[in-house]
């Protein structure tokens, strides 16, 4: 180690030049247990090229999930990410590009559906940048979507991970009519720092969000998730599960929130396996019929057996032979 940098709790501060003034910025050092292991075998060359001839974007690209090569290499499964990949808000957070979006493609439903086809996918997860300059925010193409796989792949479960839609009620409703079998829509943080996390979001929207799919499809499994690391509290992330359960999400996500370049928000605190084993079992315990917790849980991280074993518990009697039907 060089003069210019020195070990401190939280990481390592490094000196740089910019503009020819001296500048320090702190990288936290990364845990064991935030090691991933790279794979890049035959099927994640195949899905990286099926989306390019497709033209079609994934989140786990774009968001640089740490289980993109877990998920593409061993489990061949993928987020696809429509309406573009140009996201009208800028998350502090988020690495997905921000601008003013091109118009909607009327062909991408369709291209996601064959897409879904060919890669015979029992469990597809749908998720799209935010659109505030759509009047519906996007919720038509969103439907669209889940309408055409229902065509193409008519056993394929279907989950949606779903902006806010800015709360608009019949936008809501025209995305949860389509009737996935998950309306997933994250609420990404605990309340009090939301505003400094989100961009053009609220904490109280997203709950809104989840209560109104749930009130439009009774039938829908209602998903939401957290990522902890950005100064929150264990009595916050609690009160998170509780406005969650108050407002019938019955499936949560915690993961670990990891910075995707130095112009996002720094990592405040790596938690700990245990501490994320310790609030599954709470979230357990207060009434979820299931929690992933865990530094790599995403939105989407082992979504297909997530669903599996939440269909286990709230329907035993059928067990894995049970049919999306029973849901409906």
């Amino acid at each position: 180690m060089t003069q210019s940098e020195k070990t401190e709790a939280n990481g390592i501060e490094r000196i740089g030049q910019k503009s020819g003034e001296q500048i320090r910025y702190t990288t936290n050092r990364k845990p064991e247990w935030l090691k991933v292991k790279l794979n890049t075998n035959t099927n994640f060359k195949e899905l990286k090229q099926l989306m390019r001839s497709e033209g079609l974007h994934t989140v786990c690209e774009e968001a640089r999930c740490p289980n993109i090569h877990e998920c593409w290499g061993e489990h061949r499964t993928a987020t696809f990410m429509i309406l573009g990949d140009t996201c009208t808000r800028r998350c502090r957070f988020c690495s997905v590009k921000t601008g003013l979006p091109r118009g909607v493609d009327l062909g991408e439903p369709q291209r996601v559906a064959e897409s879904v086809a060919q890669m015979q996918l029992r469990h597809v997860v749908i998720t799209m940048v935010n659109r505030d300059d759509l009047q519906d925010g996007g919720a038509s193409v969103v439907a669209a979507t889940v309408n055409a796989i229902r065509a193409a792949s008519p056993e394929t479960i279907v989950e949606v991970l779903s902006s806010d839609l800015m709360g608009d009620y019949e936008s809501i409703r025209v995305a949860c009519e389509s009737r996935p079998e998950i309306m997933s829509h994250n609420i990404e943080t605990v309340k009090r720092l939301t505003p400094s996390v989100r961009s053009r979001s609220t904490y109280d929207r997203s709950l809104r969000f989840l209560r109104l799919a749930r009130e439009i499809d009774p039938d829908t499994v209602t998903k939401s998730s957290i990522m902890l690391g950005l100064g929150e509290t264990v009595d916050e992330v609690v009160a998170v599960m509780d406005d969650l359960l108050d407002n019938s999400v019955s499936v949560m996500n915690i993961g670990q929130y990891l910075q995707p370049t130095r112009s996002h928000l720094p990592v405040q605190r790596y938690w700990t396996p245990e501490e994320f084993a310790e609030l599954r079992e709470t979230a357990i315990s207060k009434g979820f019929q299931h929690c992933e917790a865990g530094p790599l849980v995403r939105s989407s991280y082992h979504a297909g057996e997530q669903y599996e074993t939440y269909r286990r518990r709230v329907h035993p009697l059928f067990g894995d032979e049970l049919n999306s039907e029973f849901l409906r």
